[in-house]
């Protein structure tokens, strides 16, 4: 009777080991569907436009038709109390190697993107020119100077041809300016996991750092700016 009982216990306690992971899992799936659902009708719009207006988010773009159909399209912007000519030394000398990109350098740093953010403008970084070639880090995608037109656009395109990232400069009145920038990705083959992944984490990360970025350019643009005045 005891071996009886004995076998019962056994049996529950394998059905247990196989059954709990997957209930377990089940858990996940279901909390991930929930926040993934709850993120796409509320959060991924703000997310995505953080400080830009309808129109802005609306308005065509340098670069626009070199990734016609995107699976991210984000638009961000910030008002810059700085002429456009303030503005451009500090898009211009962005880059590895360069003037970085004003963000959070240490964390760009543990990605390796051996970014360090310039304070000042450096007359040897302004010599950008079409067709100029930069790698992100020592693993990054190499990303390729599309459009440039002074104090006005700048447009980077990866060799890959999966992201287009474009700068806008637009005057605001009584010199004040409107910069923004706008990221197309697409990522062609990639797995439902991987997309949910890329919306419920890439995304918001990088919201993160490109609000950083634009505040960045925003202080520097306006020191400048008051410098110069």
């Amino acid at each position: 009777m005891f071996r009886h009982r004995g076998g019962h216990r056994r049996h529950r306690m394998a059905r247990s080991a196989v059954v709990r992971p997957i209930r377990v899992g089940l858990a996940v799936a279901g909390l991930l569907g929930v926040v993934a659902v709850g993120y796409g009708a509320l959060g991924r719009r703000p997310c995505l436009t953080w400080g830009a207006t309808d129109e802005e988010v609306a308005r065509g773009m340098p670069g626009d038709a070199l990734l016609v159909d995107p699976d991210v399209l984000a638009t961000r912007a910030v008002g810059i109390d700085a002429p456009p000519s303030a503005v451009w030394p500090w898009l211009v000398q962005m880059g590895s190697g360069r003037g970085g990109v004003y963000t959070y350098d240490w964390i760009e740093n543990l990605l390796g993107l051996e970014m360090h953010s310039a304070d000042t403008v450096h007359p040897e970084w302004q010599d950008r020119a079409v067709g100029d070639a930069e790698r992100l880090g020592r693993s990054g995608p190499t990303m390729r100077v599309a459009v440039l037109e002074p104090e006005s656009a700048m447009v980077l395109a990866a060799d890959e041809g999966n992201w287009v990232w474009a700068f806008g400069i637009y005057p605001d009145g009584d010199g004040r300016t409107r910069l923004v920038s706008r990221n197309r990705i697409s990522s062609p083959g990639a797995s439902i996991v991987a997309r949910v992944v890329q919306s419920l984490v890439m995304e918001p990360g990088s919201l993160v750092m490109e609000r950083r970025m634009l505040l960045g350019i925003k202080e520097r643009a306006e020191r400048l700016a008051g410098a110069t005045r």
